[in-house]
């Protein structure tokens, strides 16, 4: 079977960092790991071709090779992943999706006609959509309430990626979560039992990626990477012995609980395997927030002593925030704000509260009338809610909009960083010295340029860095790394101003030709 892999294209996003990747020669940030682990699982006697449209068209060559063509896609993807399935039926080929999105709301991926839908964990339904296509069956809808047990999921196809395009790899150890947070989705896709790889396994994805060549950094993309603490152990104990045999070959960071500040020696080990950053899903300092969405185990310790611990340790932190929430009080955003700058962390994903379809959020708001008509729209940082909130919708647009631009002004951006940094431990490994590439120079002559000599900022922008070089040496070349994140964000705060004001008007718009169409249940 002549199989196609096409991953569609993203918007603009807090993670595109478009202007970051063009000073490094790269296109994408992330590979499509869903789709390289279902090429693992399918039968290894097809044939495959992976196309991730972020990268480059799909071209008629292998529009016309293809029997078979499987999209995979979350939700921000949602406009590409219909034109495509479209285009390819266009085309006459045999249409298979799966992924987050298609499993969320399946309904709104059928309007596009796909012949087949493989839904939730492809362990389960692959095997599923392949005895179906073996009975010479044309379509079909394949789910599953079991939760497979990924001990047994296959080493992905690396070796169907155009790796050079790609900034970072990506491998998962686990997944699920333990939590009840009322917004989040992963609990709903896959459950809130933490099952894990072995450390064989994941060592096995690790020696693919080195025997393909890669050297840079890979990314834990569980949703929680410390779920189960007990596996996890394992799998950094074993992780700290290949890392040291190899030289230490990657950098590795990835998300986790808050809870993660408790455990030192986790944290140790963590930082002994090379990992050197980690997102935190922080969400608000305000408590009663925090427990009207259920996120208490952000309310057990000081959010800020927990964020300093694991600076502390050497992991630099990146946080997510919202605003937005139920009973939320006026100035939200500027609480925010003020506790972003007091912990130090220089990357703070920033969005308004959105109720993603299936959660305990969106359930309840739809049971109480409060989603919108069009409440199924692009979920992004750069859209506006889409339930009607208990303080007015005006209010939480322009705060969010205030604060974001405040989080990401190049100074203010560069002090935060500047303070993380100067705190941040130390690295325990020591790679193997390299000699910078002309890629490397080049991107940093850029760096030099805009921001220590063109820009206001050139005269913190000498001070910080050099400050640095004095006080802790170890890191000032992840400092310079974090400080040229601000090139995508200074373009994508602008974006998410335009955006949200454009949408904002046309609320105001509707709400004013009536009033209860903007408050009614969604269809």
């Amino acid at each position: 079977m002549r199989t196609l892999l096409v991953y569609p294209l993203f918007p603009p996003t807090f993670w595109s960092y478009n202007k970051i990747l063009e000073l490094v020669d790269r296109q994408v940030l992330l590979p499509p790991l869903g789709l390289i682990t279902v090429a693992a699982i399918l039968p290894q006697t097809w044939d495959f071709k992976l196309v991730d449209r972020n990268i480059r068209p799909v071209t008629e060559a292998e529009w016309d090779w293809a029997e078979l063509v499987i999209f995979s896609a979350m939700i921000v993807q949602k406009q590409d992943l219909l034109d495509q399935i479209r285009e390819a039926k266009r085309r006459g080929k045999s249409v298979a999706v799966g992924g987050p999105y298609p499993t969320s709301v399946p309904d709104e991926v059928a309007v596009a006609n796909p012949d087949f839908m493989i839904l939730d964990e492809g362990e389960i339904t692959l095997p599923m959509f392949i005895d179906a296509l073996e009975k010479g069956e044309t379509q079909g809808v394949f789910r599953t309430l079991e939760k497979p047990d990924v001990s047994e999921t296959p080493v992905p196809r690396y070796d169907l990626l155009e790796l050079d395009a790609y900034d970072s790899m990506s491998v998962q150890f686990s997944r699920g979560c333990p939590f009840q947070c009322e917004f989040c989705d992963i609990i709903v896709l896959y459950g809130r039992k933490p099952r894990t790889k072995t450390p064989e396994q994941l060592l096995a994805e690790l020696d693919c990626l080195y025997e393909l060549g890669w050297r840079r950094s890979v990314f834990m993309v569980d949703d929680n990477f410390i779920g189960n603490k007990r596996n996890v152990r394992l799998l950094l104990q074993a992780l700290k012995v290949w890392q040291a045999d190899h030289q230490y070959p990657f950098r590795f960071n990835t998300e986790a609980s808050i809870d993660l500040a408790a455990d030192t020696d986790l944290m140790d080990l963590m930082v002994d395997c090379n990992f050197d950053a980690v997102f935190l899903g922080i969400e608000t300092p305000d408590e009663d927030s925090l427990s009207m969405t259920k996120k208490f185990q952000n309310t057990r310790s000081s959010l800020t002593e927990s964020v300093d611990k694991i600076i502390d340790a050497g992991l630099r932190p990146m946080a997510g925030f919202i605003i937005g929430f139920d009973g939320e009080k006026k100035d939200a955003s500027s609480r925010i704000v003020k506790f972003v700058e007091e912990a130090a962390i220089p990357t703070a994903m920033f969005g308004m509260l959105q109720a993603l379809p299936n959660t305990a959020l969106w359930h309840r708001l739809e049971k109480e009338g409060r989603l919108r008509v069009n409440s199924r729209q692009d979920i992004n940082q750069s859209t506006l809610m889409n339930f009607v909130p208990t303080r007015p919708i005006t209010d939480i647009a322009q705060e969010y909009i205030e604060a974001f631009w405040q989080l990401y002004d190049p100074e203010v951006f560069l002090d935060r960083t500047y303070r993380c940094f100067l705190k941040l431990g130390a690295p325990k490994c020591q790679p193997p010295a390299k000699f910078p590439s002309w890629v490397d120079l080049r991107a940093l002559g850029i760096i030099i340029w805009r921001q220590g000599i063109k820009r206001k900022t050139r005269w913190k922008f000498w001070h910080h860095l050099f400050s640095v070089m004095r006080h802790n040496p170890g890191v000032w070349e992840a400092y310079l790394t974090v400080c040229a994140h601000n090139e995508h964000f200074l373009e994508y705060r602008q974006i998410v101003r335009d955006e949200i004001e454009a949408q904002l008007r046309e609320w105001k718009r509707q709400e004013a030709l009536s009033p209860v169409a903007v408050t009614s249940e969604v269809a």
